[in-house]
């Protein structure tokens, strides 16, 4: 009865962490090259940064930085098949914003073993008016690879296109809106059939006045139990096993 008790204990301390740490996800900065250790509010977050002011994982000077053709964020050019038009950059600041920035990515953040990050975002539900208007915006500038994760030449310390490449229209290397917003970060994007103010997709970008519309999706698929386990302890994972065997 002694050890019952004590399994039951158990049990109930794992429920707890496991409900602590499923409201985490909800509010955090993944371990990445530029994010802060957690979120908070920032002075004046750069043009398309500035929704997220109120509570961000970037500092100001990666908002300006995430602006610029080439920074010193990560040394990437968005102009390596000639200059982007400003219609599509557009959309790759707000990619590139909402990465940075967002405290509300947390159930789709994986662990990985990378130089620069040890976390990543893995198929987000993005908003197909956001798929759709940047494949839209894009479709007539140039790129020369599907990617763009991997395999740039960095030889000259900025990303060029790979030798045998070459450049053509983005909506030959991505034909559809789906292509584009999964395949170019390796899936760090889920294209979906959900509108925005549906509660259960990712906006890339939105009105502040508004409120922000991301929290209430991470609530949605936290509940759901989506990423939850990617946060799980493994001194809890350890625990809990021999726990429930211990009580059939």
């Amino acid at each position: 009865m002694a050890a019952q008790w004590m399994m039951l204990g158990l049990l109930a301390v794992v429920t707890a962490v496991v409900a602590k740490q499923k409201e985490a996800v909800l509010n955090m900065c993944m371990d990445g090259k530029h994010h802060k250790s957690e979120p908070g509010p920032e002075d004046a977050l750069h043009q398309q940064c500035s929704p997220w002011k109120d509570n961000a994982c970037c500092t100001v000077k990666t908002s300006e930085e995430a602006h610029k053709d080439q920074s010193y964020l990560y040394n990437f050019t968005w102009d390596h098949c000639g200059t982007m038009s400003p219609k599509c950059k557009k959309h790759f600041i707000q990619d590139t914003c909402l990465y940075e920035c967002s405290p509300n990515l947390g159930p789709w953040v994986n662990q990985v073993d990378q130089s620069w990050r040890k976390e990543r975002i893995l198929d987000v539900p993005l908003c197909k008016e956001d798929c759709e208007q940047w494949w839209e915006d894009c479709r007539d500038d140039l790129t020369c690879k599907e990617n763009w994760h991997v395999g740039w030449d960095w030889t000259t310390g900025n990303n060029r296109c790979p030798k045998g490449s070459m450049c053509q229209q983005l909506k030959l290397v991505f034909p559809t809106p789906k292509d584009l917003c999964e395949k170019i970060w390796s899936h760090s994007y889920k294209h979906t059939t959900y509108s925005r103010g549906s509660g259960r997709c990712i906006q890339m970008w939105f009105d502040p006045k508004q409120g922000n519309p991301n929290v209430a999706v991470a609530k949605y698929y936290a509940s759901a139990g989506q990423g939850s386990a990617a946060h799980l302890p493994w001194t809890v994972v350890a625990l809990l096993s021999p726990a429930l065997l211990a009580l059939l």
